[in-house]
């Protein structure tokens, strides 16, 4: 399927705008998802083999998740289990509306494997959200596996206000979701990465962490994790990591988007990263990959990981689960290498565990450091 993909299929999506492609593509897996015999069907091509694990308290049916950006909407929520992910990250959502970055603002570096985004947390709001979100548990159509909540900060919130921005988000999404991932690290929304800073971090942690274990809140408290940037430091990493400690934080996600841009010997990728934006893909996986072993290592594995950046296949996959990553996103992957995707990489990590003489995926992680 995915050489079909890549060879029949793809070459006429990428003949046309990256976010019309997106969005109609959304639509139609919207529209598979109100209908459980076309989940069902979609399943028998896609659906991926149990490989379970638990992290922060959830019981995942395998490791690989769709990254945040590419169901803003929870538009097709309830299609994601069908297409083999073991979990999905909705979002990111921002507690009032907003239409993002003028387009065009999706640029494809295609013989590099990239993609360069400038979105802007385009998203209903969370009022809207929460609608959305409550009408398809209304339906009985919720997704069969975790789904979690990427929450950003609305772009006309000063960012001293960010705390409270987040908080309201949170609170109004809470029923809705497994976990929350806290999106301080896109590039996307003028000097949202200056909240990766110790203090400002910290104080949006307390802010949430205080609604999460209110009473009255949405029921119980639900696991937090933050989402940061490749382009930091050690130092900075070594920052996170203390906020994260101090506020009880559930995880982490590493990463987002680069803002650096990798040589390259095609002019039309070259093009691409002239434009604005965080860049995804291929030339993301090595770095990624270092923070996450990083990260792993400066907290003796004490706190998961969800590995994001430059997987394509099985093999990316193993390289961040043995690194540190206990679960692991995919989005540009997902772009260039179709519909089965996740399925593919559930069925390389089965055989790479066995191969390895692992009992489970938990054993795996962090592997290759110690």
């Amino acid at each position: 399927m995915s050489w079909f993909y890549r060879n029949a299929i793809r070459p006429l999506l990428f003949s046309r705008d990256s976010e019309e492609v997106h969005q109609a593509t959304l639509a139609g897996l919207g529209n598979v998802a109100r209908v459980p015999l076309l989940c069902d069907a979609v399943e028998t091509f896609c659906g991926s083999e149990r490989l379970p694990v638990d992290v922060f308290g959830l019981r995942f049916p395998n490791p690989v998740g769709l990254a945040a950006g590419m169901d803003k909407h929870a538009q097709a929520a309830p299609v994601w289990p069908s297409l083999g992910f073991g979990f999905s990250e909705l979002g990111g959502v921002t507690s009032h509306a907003q239409d993002g970055n003028p387009t065009p603002r999706i640029f494809r570096a295609v013989e590099d494997g990239a993609l360069v985004n400038r979105m802007g947390f385009n998203n209903p709001g969370a009022r809207k959200m929460a609608d959305i979100l409550g009408d398809w548990k209304t339906r009985g159509l919720w997704p069969a596996h975790p789904v979690g909540i990427n929450l950003g900060k609305s772009k006309i919130t000063p960012l001293e206000e960010a705390a409270g921005d987040y908080a309201e988000t949170f609170r109004l999404l809470k029923p809705f979701a497994d976990f929350f991932v806290i999106n301080v690290s896109s590039p996307n929304t003028p000097n949202l990465r200056l909240l990766q800073d110790k203090a400002a971090l910290g104080v949006i942690l307390a802010a949430i962490q205080k609604e999460n274990r209110a009473s009255g809140s949405g029921g119980a408290a639900k696991p937090i994790l933050v989402k940061v940037a490749p382009d930091l430091s050690s130092a900075d990493l070594d920052d996170i990591v203390d906020s994260v400690l101090a506020r009880k934080v559930s995880g982490i996600v590493a990463t987002n988007t680069t803002v650096s841009r990798p040589e390259s010997a095609s002019p039309a990728s070259l093009k691409a990263y002239a434009e604005a934006g965080g860049l995804s893909g291929r030339p993301l996986r090595a770095r990624s990959t270092e923070v996450i072993r990083y990260l792993w290592k400066k907290t003796g594995g004490r706190i998961p990981i969800i590995g994001a950046g430059g997987i394509f296949n099985a093999e990316d996959a193993w390289e961040k689960i043995t690194n540190g990553a206990s679960l692991i996103e995919i989005y540009t992957g997902l772009v260039y290498e179709g519909p089965t995707l996740a399925r593919e990489i559930v069925e390389g990590l089965r055989k790479r565990l066995e191969d390895g003489g692992f009992e489970s995926l938990e054993e795996a992680v962090g592997s290759a450091n110690k």
